[in-house]
């Protein structure tokens, strides 16, 4: 069920650790434990995937300081707040932050499972479209320098007239550029064009 995804916990309390391990251990998570946001740092790797149960109030860096760290360096783990000293002011900033909830120590156990699925779920729709713009960025590679032009002239909304004036080529060769492209790009009309072209 949890697809290569693992529970990342950061908690400077064994105890809280021993009972996330426990909990998180039945039903099957794969998990990574630290008791500091450095030593997460430390052995953090770009291919890691799942989620981030994050406690707010740790030695060394806090909780919400990691999770801005975590954005700045481009780390797409969906994080999850844990805090026994939950304000809203904590809140607001874990969210705008991008945290998928913020949960308030003693943990309820059907809230953290709901919320590290949403974060899962989260992770999946992040790498699929990360492929599918790896896909359209192969086919837009396929295309020549020329089919480019044209592409772009068809996206701004130029008519093939319009385009052939513009590049000094016939709205034959423009039609027959403009055909080529959107086989390549697998697109049926000039909508659906537009639409692979904002990604």
């Amino acid at each position: 069920m949890t697809d290569n995804l693992t529970v990342f916990i950061v908690d400077d309390d064994p105890s809280v650790r021993d009972a996330l391990g426990l909990l998180l251990g039945v039903h099957d998570y794969r998990l990574a434990v630290f008791a500091d946001a450095d030593s997460f740092l430390r052995a953090l790797k770009p291919h890691w995937h799942g989620c981030l149960l994050l406690d707010i109030r740790m030695p060394g860096m806090d909780g919400l300081s990691l999770q801005k760290k975590l954005l700045e360096l481009g780390c797409d783990l969906p994080v999850v707040i844990m805090t026994g000293h939950g304000d809203v002011d904590s809140a607001r900033e874990a969210f705008r932050a991008m945290a998928v909830d913020f949960l308030e120590k003693p943990l309820d156990g059907a809230r953290l499972l709901a919320a590290i699925a949403e974060a899962f779920e989260r992770q999946r729709q992040a790498a699929d479209a990360a492929a599918s713009r790896s896909q359209i960025q192969r086919r837009l590679d396929r295309l020549t320098p020329r089919e480019r032009e044209v592409m772009a002239r068809v996206v701004a909304g130029r008519h093939n007239r319009e385009i052939a004036a513009e590049l000094a080529i016939s709205p034959r060769t423009v039609e027959v550029h403009k055909a080529r492209m959107m086989d390549k790009l697998g697109v049926a009309s000039v909508a659906e064009l537009v639409r692979l072209s904002l990604g």
